[in-house]
């Protein structure tokens, strides 16, 4: 640690600049990252799960569902042709995005009994005329269901709402959630209130999850952002070395996320957790090399460089040992099969080997910037 130390003081301002030029290179990647998911590939190739909805996506029709449960606003409201008429353009704008493979509606099975009820016409593959001949339609066809089986999964019990189920590729959480807002902007401008209503299903559900998480991690990291750097300042006793404690805190997470929007350029719910789980690690590392070096500097009366010879001779290898202890327990998660685990463990192992490099290579030349001259 001595003879590293006297490399970082010899070299202090290449050593300034170039770790401030690439961590600001590294920064500015950051935008690249677009927060997104995909909740079918937690998994691993090797999971069973995983090759099963990879086959239904490719064989079948898709694991990502949408639900809507559209009322008539009456009971016995969903025979009115109007209704029908109106959730029957809702399945044709439906149909009519690339994402989506199949729309079941109770629209198709109407206009199947009107052929039906015609000698199977092809000209008659339309939606009744009259709320009584649809009503009708929809007797006959329960009538005619075999034992234990009913519409209930369709329509409700008093038939005044009926299900609409919207089945889509392997989208991402990103674009389900505009397809919603879309859909949502549909229905209040075409159709009546009555009928307004938001999609569910477990896509939807995990969409919202993945989503949310990440806009209240992004809080709680600010929030508690603020709340350590107040504290550091309060501990350290000085304004001026407390804001310069932001820098190493923060520019390891911004690397970390720079090159992760370099090499994948995608922010799921798991990465969202980086900046929070390795804070304090970060942190800690920060405040043991500012304590010893204020304390060679305060109780020792010794100069900038021999504050931080002293410093790295102090705690530069307990830095070092628990940082690589840390980066090879995160790291081991990276061969999880569950891809929250890996991707959580590869960004935390990143993020903490770079914290130490800052310590060890911008913080020590930026004390000595910041007391150059000063006795």
């Amino acid at each position: 640690m001595e003879g590293f130390s006297d490399f970082v003081i010899r070299r202090r301002r290449p050593l300034l600049w170039g770790s401030l030029g690439m961590a600001l290179a590294l920064v500015a990647f950051i935008p690249r990252n677009e927060f997104n998911d995909q909740f079918v590939k937690y998994f691993d190739d090797s999971v069973d799960f995983r090759r099963h909805t990879d086959f239904v996506q490719d064989n079948l029709s898709g694991m990502y569902q949408v639900h809507y449960s559209l009322a008539a606003g009456e009971s016995g409201g969903i025979s009115d042709p109007a209704y029908l008429g109106k959730i029957e353009e809702f399945a044709a704008w439906y149909r009519g995005r690339t994402d989506v493979t199949h729309v079941q509606v109770l629209t198709d099975t109407m206009k199947r009994l009107n052929r039906n009820m015609h000698g199977d016409d092809p000209a008659w593959y339309r939606l009744p005329d009259s709320r009584q001949l649809s009503a009708q339609y929809l007797l006959l066809y329960e009538l005619s269901l075999p034992f234990g089986l009913d519409l209930n999964d369709q329509i409700n019990v008093d038939k005044s709402a009926s299900r609409m189920v919207v089945t889509l590729n392997n989208v991402t959480t990103k674009r389900l959630l505009a397809l919603e807002d879309e859909a949502q902007a549909w229905l209040r401008e075409h159709a009546p209130p009555t009928m307004f209503v938001t999609g569910t299903g477990p896509a939807m559900m995990f969409s919202h999850i993945s989503s949310r998480n990440i806009r209240s991690m992004i809080g709680g990291n600010v929030t508690a952002l603020v709340l350590v750097s107040g504290i550091i300042m309060l501990a350290i006793g000085s304004l001026r070395f407390g804001f310069l404690s932001l820098l190493p805190n923060l520019i390891p997470a911004g690397m970390a996320f720079g090159l992760w929007g370099l090499l994948v350029g995608e922010v799921g719910m798991s990465l969202s957790v980086v900046t929070a789980l390795t804070f304090g690690i970060v942190v800690d590392d920060t405040i043991h090399f500012m304590s010893k070096y204020l304390h060679a500097r305060r109780d020792k009366g010794l100069d900038p460089h021999a504050a931080v010879r002293y410093a790295f001779s102090t705690v530069g290898m307990a830095l070092f040992v628990t940082s690589l202890i840390l980066v090879a327990g995160f790291f081991i998660l990276t061969f999880s099969a569950f891809k929250l685990n890996a991707t959580m463990g590869l960004m935390c192992a990143l993020t903490i080997a770079l914290a130490l490099v800052v310590d060890y290579l911008l913080l020590p030349p930026l004390l000595m910037k910041l007391e150059e001259g000063r006795k």
